[in-house]
């Protein structure tokens, strides 16, 4: 799109024909992903942001190119449907995992869907431009990126993709809610972005602007001005004579006089009188939301926005160590391994982006050292010694807590002691703050009896006193490996391996049984197979579908290469693996562990949502877990499935997922699966049967399908889910914590399967001051019952920090499975002064003036997709043309 007000001949020939090739045919939207909607073809906010963050990468990846690659060609993806798969792929080379920046705009996307669905932004007309609030919309959409801002500095990315998915919500909103495309805007708003400039010729309170319209659409129910004005929706504030509604069906004012409405929310006239401006509407939302996109981008850097987004295929490394007195050897396991991962992938698309130490001790723990630099990384880790303590146990999972809340999701965890947990008392909730953050945590604990003299013991210790641990890794997905000293270093090094985006591929049954063989399957996008196998085995031997089989002979054999290291194995399978069904069968006292990891880039996201189909915004509100009685829908997005990766050929298919109880494994039933959309996308649906959320409890995913010639795929989800037993949503304040200041939070509790008998427990890390008028609550089914918080920030809270509060409600007569968490993330930051705000340098106008040196030419291709209306569901993708943005200005 080009900005009418821009001459062309400023433009020069080069971005002339560069224009002459962007502009696209006519196409259409593709159908709905979600049957419940509607308002089939219309374009959804979830469509706008992730169409606005492709079209920002691809610009950023045209003006970086890849190290040691050939640099990307614009005419690659012109006249095709960009996905963010193709994008790693061409950038990052051939199957290169894109599910972390997946995942980050799931995020984004999820935040902007909720601002129509949370208690405390729904109604609130400044964060929809409703009511003619066009100033103080305004006012919170600055303030919302500018917390985008300060948490992504502060590297606290999840923060930050929540402000800005909230920031974003509110700009799209902007184009459907006024008149701004009535008035016969070609482009975005001017002005909107900018702080210090004042939005004109906006309606008074005493204008009339909409005349009288008692049917469903109403093209003409404007008056004749030439005035900026939006429309009021239900009755808080109340709708002056002669103003505008919102309209549709769930809008209460747009019963009075003027009756009707002029929201472009979708093409139904149902739910928005001006539903035939609809696709101008979004068309001037997605130019705005690229060019907030861009905005972010001048002010992070490439470097912070790529870690706003999570543009890279990386993981972060984050390490918690014990360091008392029996830990030498493990802190220098620690060093060589961190050195190992950081000269390895130094320079490379697998370098990690983040990096977080967490040291403990008795009686303490922390502080936490979290850096994007490798080198920082290594010498603060480089003078880490074992001194002092050594009285078993540790504060172990308050020092893993810490690097949860500091450690960016879809990351690995490595704990490093020789010591049971002090602590204990904090697993279930740090088992529910790794499924928040998608993190796996793996321990490695050196527990040697002839060391006795070294670690002194207060008490004689329970055989069972590492299961908080084990709890914790079942919850994670990662796992506890028992090694002795001399063994660190080695096993180490193999499990540092595993943050090469490795996928855990299911086995059957879950545990070694006596005399039964476990079972596995390889397909032909497996690479990188390795069977792990820890505990005390006297045998094992592996067999592939061709009979031929390998023992625990070290070395090389007919299937791979055989390690050991005392309790721990491990065969490296040689490449190309045989495809088809493979078996391992161990010989072992006790319970031996077994793990079987492979690379791929065809892995899966997992996300919940409720449907909402009672409300002007159809959609589904987003649920990190399934709630107990709650009819809960189930969404799977399949990654690694780009055209590129099929050049072709047929695409994998997916049939249907397998549940299964934690932890044995028994099957709880299978669900079949839909296909939303182009199968390019590898969007799945499906309902969660009533029977698995009848009862709280926790649960395993199987993705089942086939490969594009016949081949059987299997992948499991990285972690257990869990239905938990009551809803609880907490909220905090718009905008941010000023130190010296009392915070007020609402929380609402929500039971859908029974009476419960609930006591409720809140904490804020930092430990500040946090007092609730809500300790215990009695529901019935299907009742909810509301609460206030108080977090008080001290005067010495430090600018640009962030505040975890947690909410936790426990079933007095139940066992720790009925725990429910609810986690909030808040930033502190100190008010800046209204004359230090930074003010334009040049024009107010950027998209005016071609001598802003934020002006330059970026180009906005489009993906394909569905739709289902510009408000609500947090699931939808849309495709549309291919567009052109010129000038961007900072606010």
């Amino acid at each position: 799109m080009l900005p009418a007000d821009v001459p062309l001949p400023h433009l020069g020939p080069s971005v002339l024909l560069l224009l002459q090739l962007l502009l696209p045919p006519a196409s259409a939207f593709f159908p709905n992903i979600w049957s419940l909607l509607a308002a089939p073809g219309s374009i959804t906010h979830q469509d706008l942001t992730e169409e606005a963050a492709l079209n920002v990468t691809l610009q950023l990846f045209l003006e970086q190119p890849p190290p040691g690659r050939p640099p990307l060609r614009l005419e690659d993806f012109l006249g095709r449907t960009l996905l963010a798969d193709d994008l790693f792929a061409a950038y990052f080379g051939p199957g290169s995992p894109s599910r972390r920046f997946r995942a980050a705009l799931g995020e984004v996307s999820r935040a902007n869907a909720a601002q129509d669905f949370l208690p405390t932004s729904k109604n609130d007309p400044d964060l929809h431009f409703d009511a003619e609030r066009l100033g103080q919309g305004r006012t919170r959409l600055v303030e919302a990126l500018r917390e985008t801002v300060a948490a992504a500095k502060a590297l606290d990315y999840t923060l930050a993709r929540q402000r800005l998915g909230a920031a974003l919500h509110a700009l799209q909103d902007f184009y459907s809610h006024s008149n701004w495309v009535e008035l016969g805007r070609q482009q975005p708003h001017p002005h909107l972005l900018w702080p210090r400039q004042e939005l004109r010729s906006l309606a008074q309170v005493g204008d009339p602007t909409c005349s009288d319209c008692e049917e469903l659409s109403c093209p003409g129910n404007l008056l004749g001005f030439t005035l900026l004005t939006s429309g009021y929706f239900g009755t808080h504030p109340s709708k002056p004579p002669g103003k505008c509604s919102h309209g549709g069906h769930f809008d209460q004012s747009s019963s009075q006089p003027p009756r009707g409405g002029i929201n472009k929310d979708s093409t139904s006239p149902g739910f928005s009188p001006h539903h035939m401006l609809h696709l101008q509407a979004a068309k001037l939302a997605l130019l705005a939301s690229i060019q907030a996109f861009n905005l972010l981008r001048s002010r992070l850097g490439d470097r912070g926005f790529s870690r706003l987004l999570d543009i890279t295929p990386a993981s972060s490394l984050s390490f918690v160590l014990d360091t008392t007195g029996s830990m030498g050897e493990e802190i220098n396991a620690a060093k060589i391994q961190a050195r190992h991962i950081v000269e390895q992938r130094r320079g490379t698309p697998m370098e990690p982006t983040h990096y977080v130490l967490v040291p403990f001790h008795d009686p303490g723990f922390g502080p936490v050292f979290t850096t994007s630099d490798p080198d920082n990384f290594w010498q603060q880790l480089n003078e880490m010694h074992a001194l002092g303590g050594g009285d078993e146990p540790e504060m172990c999972l308050s020092a893993l807590e810490l690097a949860l809340l500091h450690t960016p999701p879809l990351s690995d965890i490595f704990v490093f002691t020789d010591a049971s947990p002090k602590d204990a008392f904090l697993t279930n909730r740090v088992e529910s703050l790794t499924q928040e953050r998608r993190c796996r945590v793996t321990f490695l604990v050196t527990e040697d009896p002839s060391r006795a003299q070294g670690r002194a013991r207060r008490e004689v210790l329970s055989p069972l006193r590492f299961e908080p641990y084990e709890a914790v890794a079942l919850a994670s997905g990662g796992e506890v490996i028992f090694t002795e000293d001399q063994y660190i270093r080695d096993v180490a090094a193999i499990v540092g391996d595993s943050i090469a985006d490795l996928v855990t591929l299911p086995l059957e049954p879950r545990v070694v049984v006596a005399e039964r063989p476990l079972v596995f399957r390889v397909d032909g996008l497996l690479r990188k197979v390795t069977v792990r196998i820890h505990g005390e085995v006297s045998s094992f031997w592996i067999r592939n579908p061709a009979g031929v089989s390998q023992g625990q002979e070290e070395g090389e054999g007919p299937l791979g290469h055989t390690r050991r290291f005392g309790r721990f194995w491990m065969v490296s399978v040689n490449d190309p693996p045989q495809s088809g069904t493979w078996e391992i069968q161990v010989t072992a006292k006790g319970a031996p562990r077994v793990r079987v990891q492979a690379q791929t880039s065809l892995d899966f996201l997992v996300h919940f949502g409720i449907p909402m189909e009672d409300g002007p915004h159809p959609g589904l509100y987003p649920l990190t877990q399934p709630i107990a009685g709650l009819q809960t829908q189930l969404l799977v997005e399949v990654t690694g499935l780009g055209s590129r990766g099929h050049p072709g050929g047929p695409l994998p298919h997916f049939s249907h997922l397998v549940l299964r109880g934690v932890p044995q494994g028994a099957e709880l039933g299978q669900v079949p699966l839909e296909p939303r959309g182009p199968p390019e996308r590898g969007l799945l649906t499906a309902s969660l049967p009533p029977s698995l959320l009848s009862t709280a409890g926790p649960f395993s995913l199987e993705l089942v399908g086939q490969d594009g010639v016949g081949w059987g795929l299997h992948r499991a989800a990285p972690q257990p889910c869990a239905v938990v037993p009551v809803l609880l949503e907490l909220s905090g304040p718009p905008g941010f914590l000023a130190p010296g200041t009392t915070a007020p939070l609402s929380l609402r509790i929500a039971s859908f399967s029974g009476p419960q008998d609930l006591h409720l427990r809140t904490s804020a890390k930092p430990s500040f001051t946090l007092t609730s008028n809500l300790s215990r609550v009695h529901l019935e089914q299907n009742e909810s019952a509301w609460g206030r918080l108080w977090l008080e920030v001290p005067d010495t809270a430090a600018s640009d920090s962030v505040v975890m509060v947690t909410v936790t409600a426990k079933n007095g007569k139940a066992s720790t499975m009925s725990l429910t968490h609810a986690f909030l993330r808040l930033l502190v930051r100190a008010p800046v002064p209204q004359d230090q705000l930074p003010a334009p340098a040049y024009s107010t106008d950027p998209v005016l003036n071609a001598s802003h040196p934020a002006f330059h030419l970026s180009t906005s291709v489009t993906r394909g997709g569905v739709g289902g209306g510009l408000e609500g569901n947090p699931w939808w993708t849309t495709f549309g043309g291919m567009l052109l943005l010129l000038g961007l200005g900072p606010w």
